[in-house]
C-alpha cells in the first residue's frame, strides 16, 4: 500500500485549502482512512476518518463544522476540504491507512505541509 498526500501549502486565515490523498496496491473496501497532523512542537493529532465503504466521516472537534473529508472510488483518492483555516491549522498534514477491523493505522502517507498566515 502506498499513500501520496499533496496539495498543502501557504494561505490566509479564512482562507480554503484542499488536500488530497492518492492511495494505490490493493482495493480499500474495509479499510479506514484518515488525516492527522502533527504542528512544530506538538504531538500528531487525529483530524478525520472516513470508511471507504460506506463514506461515513468522523471529524475532531477542532476541525468540525470546517473541515470535510471524502473519497474518490474511481480515482482510489481520499481529500480533506479544509474552510476557514486558522493560525493553529498549521501543520504536517499525514494521510493514513488501516483495516477496519484493526486499532493501529500500519499505512501512511509521507506529508503535506500547511501553513496559515494570520
Amino acid at each position: 500500500v502506498q499513500l501520496q498526500a499533496f496539495g498543502g501549502g501557504l494561505v490566509q486565515a479564512g482562507g480554503p485549502l484542499r488536500l488530497s490523498c492518492a492511495a494505490s496496491g490493493r482495493p480499500f473496501d474495509g479499510y479506514r482512512m484518515a488525516w492527522f497532523r502533527q504542528a512544530p512542537g506538538k504531538e500528531r493529532e487525529f483530524v478525520s476518518f472516513i470508511n471507504w465503504s460506506n463514506g461515513v466521516a468522523y471529524y475532531a472537534a477542532s476541525v468540525r463544522g470546517r473541515f470535510t473529508m471524502s473519497r474518490d472510488n474511481a480515482k482510489n483518492t481520499v481529500y480533506l476540504q479544509m474552510n476557514s483555516l486558522k493560525s493553529e491549522d498549521t501543520a504536517v498534514y499525514y494521510c493514513a491507512a488501516r483495516p477496519a477491523a484493526i486499532e493501529t493505522y500500519n499505512y501512511w502517507g509521507q506529508g503535506t505541509v500547511v501553513t496559515v498566515s494570520s
